[in-house]
């Protein structure tokens, strides 16, 4: 049972493709989509959500696309996670009312999220860039 979302995961993985291939020039939503073999536009409501949190740069014109809003090592998985996230808020509709779930249920999952949070927090764009470059040498 995978604990992130679909969407989390291809941010994440959105955001260190763009910092490994920026190189000086925005990476093309149609080129990141590609590499992952998606269809763009369902990538691009996450590069957009990201875009308004900060942690991508949107740029305009004729070589438009998207590169780090900050360096490597001020991003964190956590901030990606909640970046996507927001980008699926107001998906579901509320939970029920009941004293199980506000009582037990959910302060016992927000506990779970808080630890969860705190150990993404640890792990930066630096940190999983450093390793995908690993894989270039080992050219896989």
């Amino acid at each position: 049972m995978p604990l992130l979302p679909r969407k989390g995961v291809l941010a994440i993985a959105a955001v260190i493709d763009i910092a490994l291939n920026a190189r000086g020039r925005p990476v093309a939503a149609k080129a990141l989509a590609g590499r992952h073999h998606l269809p763009p536009r369902h990538l691009e409501p996450v590069l957009q959500a990201l875009v308004r949190e900060g942690i991508l740069k949107g740029i305009r014109g004729p070589r438009d696309g998207y590169e780090l809003a900050k360096e490597q090592g001020k991003i964190t998985a956590d901030q990606i996670l909640r970046a996507a996230g927001a980008a699926e808020e107001g998906a579901e509709g509320p939970l029920a009312d009941s004293a199980l779930l506000s009582k037990v249920v959910v302060p016992a999952l927000a506990q779970a999220e808080k630890a969860f949070s705190t150990a993404l927090s640890r792990i930066s764009v630096a940190d999983l860039t450093h390793s995908a470059e690993g894989l270039r040498k080992t050219g896989t």
